[in-house]
This record gives structure tokens, sequence and C-alpha cells, in this order.
């Protein structure tokens, strides 16, 4: 058993033979843009803002997200070495831009199920004002100052942590440490005035969903008879297809959607939280 997951010893046999038929993640990878109206969100935001509660768009998608894995366990799958291992954890990866970094730093967060949207906000708080905080100041950062400290240390560690990787023999201290092992990584291209895009899932590590927020589009519809212009924030989704079917994730995007829709709705915690098969027969 790996650090971060369970095998899945009985998965649906198509789901149980397609990995060894597209054996990398960028074959497997499908994209498509979710779209959900802008205005919900934005007067959802004021509306807390003026109780008191300062929210982010951020915020309101991550609460959104872990809420839907939270009942669509097989969101938290993810597949090396050809087989299909379910994450016991609930991590986001992500881009923090620092005060003189051009290029941020990629690190990631734990999050719990049973979270709501202020518990998450209040997470993302502190995790932003801490990796803000400093350069070289998360667990990230310094693994990659020891592999280029040493000349030639970065080709041969790289290649060792993949070859442990791939059979499941990673420490768990490196695991935490690693951008690439997380349930989703995302990023706020809409804090830097840019659209969406399709990001690719690495290869490295267990990343099986990436999203991209960008900023919001404008498009005219037909409402009450009448032409008005909606607001729309796009997703550019990135999905490993082997972890589920294409009717699982498009309920998924569904009960995303709905969400976005109403925030108030992340405000208590999850009646049930699903598990995966994984666990439930362990």
């Amino acid at each position: 058993m790996r650090a971060d997951g369970r095998r899945v010893k009985a998965p649906d046999p198509m789901y149980a033979i397609v990995p060894y038929i597209m054996n990398k993640r960028y074959d497997a990878m499908n994209m498509i843009t979710v779209r959900f109206p802008y205005q919900p969100v934005h007067d959802y935001i004021k509306r807390k803002r003026k109780e008191g509660v300062s929210l982010s768009h951020m915020s309101v998608l991550l609460a959104a997200y872990l809420r839907v894995a939270a009942e669509f366990p097989l969101l938290n799958r993810f597949v090396v070495n050809k087989k299909i291992y379910a994450r016991n954890s609930y991590t986001i990866s992500m881009v923090i831009m620092r005060p003189g970094d051009e290029d941020g730093t990629m690190t990631k967060v734990d999050l719990d199920p049973n979270d709501t949207i202020f518990d998450v906000n209040r997470k993302m708080n502190a995790f932003i004002d801490k990796n803000k905080a400093g350069v070289g100041s998360n667990s990230t950062d310094r693994l990659m100052k020891i592999l280029l400290g040493i000349p030639g240390l970065v080709n041969v560690g790289i290649g060792l942590f993949k070859l442990m990787d791939r059979f499941g023999l990673l420490p768990k201290a490196l695991i935490q440490a690693s951008p690439f092992h997380a349930s989703l990584c995302i990023s706020n291209l809409a804090s830097i005035r840019t659209g969406h895009i399709y990001h690719h899932c690495y290869e490295f590590g267990t990343i099986s969903l990436f999203i991209t927020m960008g900023i919001p589009e404008k498009q005219w519809e037909m409402v009450d008879g009448e032409p008005k212009e909606v607001r729309y924030m796009p997703l550019g989704v990135v999905m490993d297809e082997r972890i589920c079917s294409g009717h699982y994730f498009s309920m998924v995007f569904r009960r995303l959607t709905s969400y976005m829709d109403d925030p108030s709705l992340l405000e208590l915690p999850p009646e049930t939280v699903n598990y995966d098969e994984a666990y439930q027969k362990a």
C-alpha cells in the first residue's frame, strides 16, 4: 500500500484494463471548459463582506470542489504504474505569487471533506499568507534547493523519485513536500488578467485533475425575450479519464455548477461523506 492511497483491487473490468492501454497520464487527458454564472458568486461574496466575512472566488470554487469530492469519491482516485488507487487525503496544489517573485512557488494545502466554505476560506488565507511571507519558506522550496544545490543531484534525484513513486516506495515526507502529489492542481489565471487554459496533468506524481480559472467572459443571451449581457467564470478542466467514466465526470461538473450558483449551500458541513470503496472494504 502506498503512503498516499490504497489500491482499488476490484475496479470495473473496463477501468482495470484501460491503464494498460493508456499507461501514460497524457494519453488519458480529456479537456473541457466548464462555465458558471459570475453574478451569483459575486453577489454572495458582496453579501458576506457586509457581514464581515471576506471571501474570494478561489475560496468559493475550492469549497465547491471539496464538497463535490466528498459526494463523488472516485474524483479523488489516481493511477500509478497501471494500478488505480483511492487517495487517503484531500490535498490542493496551487501556485502562490509572492512579492518580487514573478514565477511564484508551487505548493499545496490539506483540506478536510467536512470543511465548510468558511473553513476552506480560513485555511486558504492562512496558507497564502504563510507562503507569501518569504522565499523558501515551504517544504517544496526546500526540497528544490537541496536538489539544485549539488551538481548532478537533480538528475539522479528526480530519476530516483520517479522510480520509487512508480513502485509505491516514495516516503510520506517526500509526498507531502511534492506539489505533484495532490487531489487537484488549480491555477487562478484571472489574478494575472488572462484567460483559462487547458493545463496538462503531470506524468510524475498523482494529480488526476487540473483546473485553471480565467477572467470572466461576457456573452449575449435571450432572457425573458430580451437580449441581455451575461458574465461567466470559465474553468479550463483537464482530467485523467482512467479514474472514472465520462458520465461520472458530467455529474461532478453539474453538481459543481449547482454549488457555484448558490454558495450558501456550502455554509454547513456535508450531511455525509462518501468514502471510496477501497476504504469501505478495508
